[in-house]
């Protein structure tokens, strides 16, 4: 299946902004889509679409701050680089503390902008791939029997072979054919990496 192309969103109700910005990014090679409103922003958008939103702080119906909160409700990923005009540096600061990745004052260089916009998309891109492995590695645990999520667990405590036999009440060989199938599944290179394996999947597992 192919990977959908990362693309900039532009939201703003100023249609001259819109045009303006839609012609600048296109012109440095950046696929860029613009919709005048939060509202239609939210209609279209999937998750899985990567690139990142450059977005007008004051909006009718549903301003750029109220959007922000959607997508976090949403646990969209979406890089947001919010424009403002000077009274908006209050609302920009809130923006920043949930979690906007940047914000620009109007007027601004056109190249502030596109400089933004490139460092976004490679967060976008980052964040993106650290989900997947993420993700990748939650299957491959979820694959592991009963038994062997028992020597994982024991594993990750940094128990010896001997002691796991003892604690599962099975022979040392047992553990052994056991502790290589973890390995061979997990697709772990060492212990080290099973046990950040382990670690990184610790909050998801507390929350569910």
């Amino acid at each position: 299946m192919k990977e959908p192309v990362p693309t900039v969103f532009v939201v703003d109700d100023d249609e001259a902004v819109r045009n303006s910005l839609r012609f600048l990014l296109r012109s440095v090679g950046l696929p860029t889509q613009t919709l005048p409103s939060a509202t239609e922003f939210l209609a279209t958008y999937q998750p899985t679409q990567p690139g990142c939103l450059v977005l007008d702080v004051r909006m009718p119906a549903m301003s750029g701050l109220e959007l922000q909160q959607q997508l976090n409700l949403r646990g969209a990923t979406l890089p947001v680089i919010f424009i403002t005009g000077h009274g908006d540096i209050p609302m920009a600061v809130e923006a920043m503390q949930h979690g906007a990745f940047d914000f620009l004052q109007k007027p601004f260089r056109d190249q502030d902008l596109i400089d933004r916009i490139q460092k976004a998309l490679a967060k976008d891109a980052k964040t993106r791939t650290a989900l997947k492995e993420h993700e990748r590695i939650r299957r491959r645990l979820e694959s592991l029997t009963p038994r062997e999520r028992e020597v994982l667990a024991l594993l990750t405590q940094g128990k010896a072979n001997k002691v796991m036999a003892a604690d599962l009440g099975v022979s040392q060989r047992t553990v052994e054919i056991h502790r290589a199938r973890v390995m061979e599944k997990s697709g772990a290179s060492s212990l080290a990496q099973l046990v950040r394996m382990v670690m990184d999947l610790a909050p998801e597992q507390k929350r569910s």
